[in-house]
C-alpha cells in the first residue's frame, strides 16, 4: 500500500511554515501601520504587506493542491464550509462594532462620555460644519452596482450547478467588473468628500465603516478573481466547488453589510 493511504475522513495536514510566516508579516503589517499613523516611514508596512501577500499566495495554493490531490473528503468538506461560517460571523461582528460607535455617537451627540464629545459633534449630527454624502446619488449608484453584482454571482453559481462553463465563466467576469466599478466609485466619493478622517467623529465613524467595506470588496473582487482563473483552468465540478461557494458566500456577505451601511450611514445619517 502507498505510505499515504488512510482508513479514515480526515485530512492530517503536513507541516507548514506559512502559519509563522504569515504571523511575522502581520505584525510587521500592524507596526508598519501604526508607524505610518504618527507620521513615521512607510517601508514597515510596505514590507509588512509584501509578505502578508505571498504568504496568501503560498499557503491558498497548498490549499488547492490539497483538495486536487483528494485531501478534500466529503467530511473535510463539511468542516470547510463550518469554517467559512464561523469566519463570516466573526466578520459580521467586526461590522457590528463599527455600528455600534456609529449609532453611539449619533444618538448621544450632546453627551459627555469620558470626554466632551459636544467639541467634536457641536451637539448635533451630523456634527455641525460637516456636509454629507446626497444618499440619492453616488450611494444609490453603488448599492444597484453591488446588488447586481449578487444576481451575476447567483448567475454563475446556478451555471456551475447545471455544468454550464459559459454561464459560469461570463458571470464571474461580471461580477468582478462591477465589483472594481463599485471600488471606483467609492474612490471618486472620497476624492470630493466634504469631510476628513480626523477633527470629528462623524469623519472617523463614517470613513473606517464604508472604508472596511470597501477593504472587502477589494478582498471578495479578488477572491473571485482566483476562481475565474481557476474556472478558465478547467476546475471546478458541479460536485466539487466549495472554493467558489465560499467566494460567493463573502460576496452576499458584502451585499448584506453594504444594504445596512447605505440605511444607516448615508439615509438616516444624512
Amino acid at each position: 500500500m502507498s505510505e499515504h493511504s488512510q482508513e479514515h475522513d480526515y485530512h492530517l495536514v503536513e507541516p507548514s511554515a506559512w502559519p509563522i510566516i504569515g504571523a511575522t508579516g502581520a505584525l510587521i503589517l500592524a507596526v508598519g501601520l501604526v508607524m505610518v499613523m504618527h507620521g513615521g516611514t512607510y517601508w514597515p508596512l510596505v514590507i509588512g504587506t509584501a509578505i502578508t501577500l505571498y504568504t496568501m499566495l503560498g499557503w491558498w495554493r497548498d490549499v488547492i493542491r490539497e483538495g486536487r490531490q483528494g485531501d478534500h473528503t466529503p467530511v473535510v468538506q463539511i468542516h470547510m464550509r463550518y469554517g467559512m461560517i464561523l469566519f463570516i460571523a466573526s466578520e459580521v461582528m467586526f461590522f457590528f462594532a463599527w455600528f455600534w460607535a456609529y449609532f453611539d455617537a449619533s444618538m448621544f451627540a450632546g453627551e459627555a462620555v469620558q470626554f466632551e464629545r459636544t467639541a467634536l459633534t457641536g451637539g448635533n449630527w451630523p456634527p455641525d460644519g460637516i456636509e454629507t454624502f446626497d444618499p440619492w446619488h453616488l450611494p444609490l449608484i453603488n448599492t444597484v452596482i453591488l446588488l447586481t453584482s449578487g444576481t451575476t454571482v447567483t448567475w454563475a453559481h446556478h451555471a456551475l450547478q447545471h455544468d454550464d462553463r459559459n454561464g459560469l465563466k461570463w458571470g464571474l467576469v461580471l461580477t468582478i467588473l462591477l465589483g472594481m466599478l463599485f471600488t471606483v466609485v467609492q474612490v471618486y466619493e472620497y476624492t470630493h468628500a466634504g469631510f476628513g478622517f480626523s477633527g470629528h467623529i462623524y469623519g472617523a465613524t463614517f470613513f473606517m465603516a464604508t472604508g472596511f467595506h470597501g477593504a472587502h470588496v477589494i478582498i471578495g473582487t479578488i477572491f473571485l478573481g482566483v476562481c475565474l482563473l481557476r474556472v478558465l483552468n478547467g476546475e471546478f465540478t458541479k460536485e466539487r466547488h466549495f472554493g467558489f461557494e465560499a467566494a460567493a458566500w463573502y460576496w452576499h456577505f458584502v451585499d448584506v453589510v453594504w444594504l445596512f451601511l447605505f440605511a444607516a450611514i448615508y439615509v438616516w445619517g444624512a
